[in-house]
């Protein structure tokens, strides 16, 4: 093992989050190489700076005046230069500063510093390489983002098992997570709100749930990594829920629980196409060096994967945080979607359709239909035959991204819907 490894590793001691690395996770360093000296070189290099595989004339890199002309109030740095690899550092103090006014469980939260990642899957991916071994226990809802699939179990080789998302009255299946959990001395649990693919949020009292579970289960001397995957955090649209990210309470909760938030400009700030996410780590029994040591390990996983993310879409980001419309833009763009989704909660409560049934909604960018009577695949097939696309999840399940939809759109595009449903199961 690496000397460097071993040094991160003595820092994070007798921890949950030692307990809890992958073999990856063990081994990884960031290396004093060429991005370490040549930050070290912007730092102390008064002089010349003879380190990074860049072009620079008089001082700036240089670049393309047909790119230039694009982005014409950036300097040529903030536009073709590589960003650090942990990302650009004003834009970590952006987005930390921003956490904390909208989650002010975090306040007093020792937590690694916001770490910039090639969109959320990229971050996701991170704490698969970092926390997974082959057989290890990924407990989420069965209703879930396949690609979490593809991250833990294809390329890591997690045991996935899952529970029953709703109870039989529609609201969260918090027996069912404790149940999943039970004989798991290491697990991973994630937690998506608003989920991907039903657009449900767990209510307050459901929330103080989770977290009593969790809490629980580490009392009994069980090790977790609770991820929040808040890709679509702020996204909520009836009162009386959760509308912080589980991530600040985690982190209070139990020196055996190490939790991870990841999210990102991609929902949050109508930015899908930046590929800008950030991952970011805490937990009761993580001291400062401790906190070091995982942000390092992390740092040398984004070295050895993508390297860095985008630096054009870092500052056009940070640029984007300052603006002094900022705000109340992302609200107005917020309030088109919630008019989106009371439309909609009003077009599938008046149906009365046997064979499509919605699953409960509150939050989000998705609603879905269990389907009975009708395999949803063949559903699907028989609505792009009508110019229409939805996802089919497996064979029962339907999902419709209404936030893609015009609001004068909806009516049709549910009717739709429900008549290709009907004709498909009598056909």
């Amino acid at each position: 093992m690496n000397r460097l490894a071993q040094e991160l590793n003595a820092s994070l001691g007798d921890t949950a989050a030692a307990r809890l690395l992958s073999r990856i996770g063990r081994e990884m360093f960031f290396p004093k190489g060429i991005v370490a000296q040549t930050a070290e070189a912007n730092a102390r290099a008064s002089r010349f700076n003879a380190t990074v595989g860049m072009a620079i004339a008089d001082g700036e890199p240089m670049m393309l005046s047909a790119v230039g002309g694009l982005v014409q109030n950036l300097a040529s740095g903030d536009i073709v230069a590589y960003a650090p690899t942990p990302g650009v550092a004003d834009l970590r103090d952006v987005w930390m500063e921003d956490m904390v006014r909208k989650n002010p469980g975090m306040a007093n939260l020792a937590t690694t510093r916001p770490l910039v990642t090639g969109g959320l899957t990229n971050g996701l991916f991170h704490l698969a390489e970092l926390f997974v071994d082959p057989g290890d226990a990924l407990v989420l809802p069965e209703l879930f983002w396949g690609n979490y699939r593809l991250m833990f179990d294809t390329r890591n080789g997690a045991r996935i098992v899952t529970f029953p998302l709703f109870t039989g009255d529609g609201g969260f299946n918090v027996d069912g997570l404790a149940g999943a959990l039970r004989d798991h001395s290491k697990a991973i649990v994630l937690l998506n709100f608003p989920n991907n693919p039903t657009g449900y949020s767990p209510t307050v009292d459901e929330a103080h749930r989770i977290i009593d579970v969790l809490t629980r289960h580490a009392d009994d001397g069980n090790d977790i990594l609770a991820i929040c995957d808040d890709a679509y955090f702020g996204l909520f649209y009836e009162d009386g829920l959760y509308e912080e990210s589980l991530f600040g309470s985690l982190g209070h909760a139990h020196e055996r629980i190490v939790a991870a938030k990841v999210d990102g400009a991609t929902k949050e700030d109508f930015a899908w196409g930046f590929r800008i996410g950030f991952l970011t780590l805490a937990g009761k029994g993580l001291d400062a060096p401790a906190l070091g040591a995982l942000e390092k390990k992390l740092m040398g996983n984004i070295r050895a994967t993508i390297s860095n993310s985008s630096r054009i879409a870092q500052s056009l980001l940070a640029a984007m945080h300052r603006s002094e419309s900022f705000l109340s833009e992302k609200a107005e763009k917020r309030a088109v979607l919630k008019e989106r989704y009371s439309r909609v909660k009003e077009i599938v409560g008046a149906a009365s359709s046997q064979i499509l049934r919605p699953l409960p909604f509150n939050s989000g960018y998705f609603m879905a239909f269990e389907c009975n009577g009708v395999n949803a695949e063949d559903l699907r097939l028989a609505l792009l035959e009508r110019g229409i696309g939805t996802i089919a999840i497996g064979e029962r399940y339907l999902r419709v991204a209404y936030s893609t939809v015009d609001l004068d759109d909806l009516d049709t595009l549910f009717a739709e819907v429900y008549e290709t449903a009907a004709a498909t199961v009598s056909g």
